[in-house]
């Protein structure tokens, strides 16, 4: 019986991904940065999860069914992150569910009702699942900005109160701010994109061999889906944290 050799393809691919990681953990170590260890389980959890999602859709990827199973998982695990980040309770659980699954919900009914894209299974796993990473990542930074924010400025807020403002008046220029700073990622990546970055969307559109112009075509409709789906997605945290009544405890 032969030994197990790895693919020489995989082999560099593994040598690099090792090399950074440890280059990240150096860096971090040596300006002693908290949770040091946490960008190399995050790239090992990723190595992974790649490694089996990728099995599985090779399976399912012309199965409406099953991809609509597989954008579900993605939503609940996205929409768990992001209360997690935030802090757990059954009320931010909630929040962040109902937050995520509107914009993300909006922003594929344009794509796919107004023909900007063909309604595939493989376009509806594509551009789903960037959408759906993205909003997680704006509704994070949503909550967390903002409750930072009340808390920072606590002090201004009880003002507010004292003088008869409500809550959430008491709170609108920190919400409108978290909002404005949650979006600036995606703004300055959509606005730099083909002049500073090259998003892996197209650039992977092009290497399975779609022309460089249907792959921009791509591109663009799914930045759009992304500004679209993460500001309704902002607001609509921003809205729900707004009314504070007591001091937020601060996030970690």
């Amino acid at each position: 019986m032969s030994g197990f050799t790895v693919p020489a393809d995989i082999l560099p691919t593994l040598i690099g991904v090792v090399v950074l990681a440890a280059v990240t953990t150096v860096v971090l170590m040596a300006f002693r940065v908290p949770a040091v260890w946490a960008p190399v389980r995050a790239i090992a959890r990723g190595v992974v999860q790649l490694a089996v999602i990728s099995v599985i859709l090779t399976g399912i990827i012309s199965s409406p069914v099953w991809i609509a199973v597989a954008l579900c998982v993605m939503f609940t695990i996205a929409a768990s992150v992001a209360t997690s980040r935030t802090g757990w309770s059954v009320r931010t659980a909630v929040m962040m569910t109902s937050s995520i699954a509107a914009g993300v919900a909006l922003a594929g009914a344009i794509v796919f009702t107004t023909g900007a894209l063909e309604l595939t299974s493989r376009y509806a796993l594509a551009i789903g699942a960037i959408v759906i990473g993205n909003a997680m990542t704006i509704a994070t930074l949503t909550g967390r900005m903002l409750t930072t924010a009340v808390v920072d400025h606590w002090d201004e807020v009880e003002g507010w109160l004292a003088l008869g403002g409500t809550p959430r008046q008491s709170t609108i220029h920190l919400a409108r701010r978290a909002v404005r700073d949650a979006l600036i990622p995606s703004i300055d990546q959509t606005r730099t994109t083909g002049l500073v970055v090259l998003p892996g969307a197209f650039v992977g559109a092009i290497f399975g061999g779609i022309s460089p112009l249907e792959a921009g075509r791509f591109q663009i409709v799914v930045l759009a889906a992304i500004m679209a789906a993460g500001s309704l997605v902002a607001v609509l945290i921003a809205t729900w944290m707004g009314d504070v009544r007591v001091k937020p405890q601060p996030v970690r």
